[in-house]
């Protein structure tokens, strides 16, 4: 037996529980790993709340968690990974645990933390894709809402590593931090069109929503065409003819190694804000509704 956070209800924070559960074996091209990380994201919340239960249906108890990073203590069939190994993934089954499960596991590099391992997947992922998806080329202009939270954040690093103008909107407390990305940071609420314009005055081409704030209907005016705008957080994007980004495609699917050397070499940061012990993850959960965090919530077993 091990322990896992589960839930077996939807609702608030508090139906997390710390819980006795049967390590999971691995199946074929799986690996089982001792979870050293695992980090929270929205899509956690929206899960445990019901807020998914239309599209990401479950089946109670439910042990939360996108993503882990750990060593490898079993393998399954035909998994080309040897116990003992550093890895960091995407869990099948939940990752809030002593134990998880990756089918896609990708080597760790000594230099890269546990916590950044962790934090990297998803949101490494998707920022990957949508700006795959935009297909933003070197010398045009990319405008990012939210680019101080954690996929804006690597949007905007990879963006700029491309020779991609950036534009983000921030947070008054965040500008100078993702000013430092080589970006020009903006302050978002009223106004903000405005001063976008302002800061790129020959025009924005792409939009990268990553804020769900409600700005889809003034992007699309500055970049000319719904077509040039995807949001990951604004469930209005239909009404807007603006594309809802969500799942892995095309290169984006196998980008994951590509962002683990630039992270471990400190060309690309992950922003960890808290680690909570995985008992606390419901006080981990809360912060995150609470909107308290400046990057990544990540839980260690």
């Amino acid at each position: 037996m091990s322990k896992a956070i589960t839930f077996s209800e939807y609702g608030p924070p508090e139906v997390l529980r710390l819980s006795e559960v049967t390590a999971p074996e691995p199946g074929p091209g799986q690996v089982r790993i001792r979870v050293r990380a695992a980090s929270v994201n929205p899509l956690d919340l929206k899960i445990r709340s019901g807020l998914m239960a239309g599209t990401v249906p479950v089946r109670f108890p439910v042990i939360p968690g996108l993503d882990a990073a750990g060593v490898v203590d079993a393998v399954g069939e035909g998994a080309d990974v040897t116990v003992g190994a550093e890895v960091l993934g995407s869990a099948v089954g939940g990752s809030y645990g002593e134990y998880a499960l990756l089918d896609r596991p990708v080597a760790k590099p000594e230099a890269l933390s546990w916590e950044v391992a962790a934090s990297l997947v998803t949101v490494g992922r998707t920022a990957f894709r949508v700006l795959e998806q935009l297909g933003v080329q070197a010398g045009r202009t990319l405008l990012v809402h939210g680019a101080a939270g954690s996929v804006g954040f690597i949007a905007a690093q990879l963006a700029v590593a491309r020779g991609i103008t950036v534009v983000g909107t921030v947070g008054e407390h965040d500008i100078e931090r993702v000013t430092a990305l080589g970006a020009t940071a903006v302050r978002y609420g009223d106004g903000w069109a405005e001063r976008v314009t302002a800061a790129a005055p020959r025009g924005v081409d792409f939009v990268f929503d990553a804020s769900g704030a409600g700005v889809l209907a003034d992007s699309v005016t500055l970049a000319g065409d719904s077509a040039r705008v995807i949001t990951i957080a604004d469930m209005s994007a239909a009404r807007h003819g603006v594309r809802f980004s969500a799942g892995d495609s095309g290169q984006a699917g196998e980008s994951l190694p590509e962002l683990v050397g630039p992270a471990a070499a400190g060309r690309l940061t992950v922003p960890v804000w808290r680690t909570y012990p995985l008992a606390e993850a419901a006080q981990a959960h809360t912060d995150l509704e609470a909107r308290r965090n400046h990057g990544k919530a990540v839980l260690t077993p």
